[in-house]
């Protein structure tokens, strides 16, 4: 006697259409996946443009502070600093300036060849 559906389990009658919705659940899922992985993208790119050009503002803003260093300490810009906040210094005289040689760098000479003894198990070698 031939069975009919009524007597089929319920994984053989729901089988296909579990199938059916695991695809679409697939297929749906890798294109949010795509989409928000284009959307990461695309900020972090426009985060990169935004470091970029601060970094630029700030290699421009480094360079004028150079400038404006270096013109403040000159001598003549410091006398003139001098002058106007009536501070009341002068130049050294020559006798209250040291002028210190640069040591230079001699090779040490020994005059006795350096000793090395046997050593034994904690103790230490004499040089």
């Amino acid at each position: 006697m031939a069975r009919n559906r009524k007597h089929q389990s319920a994984a053989i009658r729901f089988g296909p259409a579990i199938k059916a919705f695991l695809l679409c659940v697939v297929i749906g899922g890798s294109g949010v996946g795509y989409v928000w992985q284009k959307s990461q993208i695309a900020e972090l790119d426009q985060q990169i443009k935004q470091r970029e050009l601060r970094l630029g503002d700030l290699k421009k803003q480094n360079e004028k502070l150079k400038r404006q260093f270096a013109t403040m300490s000159s001598p003549s810009f410091l006398e003139a600093r001098v002058k106007e906040l009536n501070l009341g210094l002068i130049p050294p005289q020559p006798s209250q300036v040291w002028r210190l040689s640069e040591p230079t760098a001699e090779p040490v000479i020994r005059t006795e060849p350096e000793r090395v003894y046997a050593q034994r198990a904690g103790a230490a070698v004499l040089r």
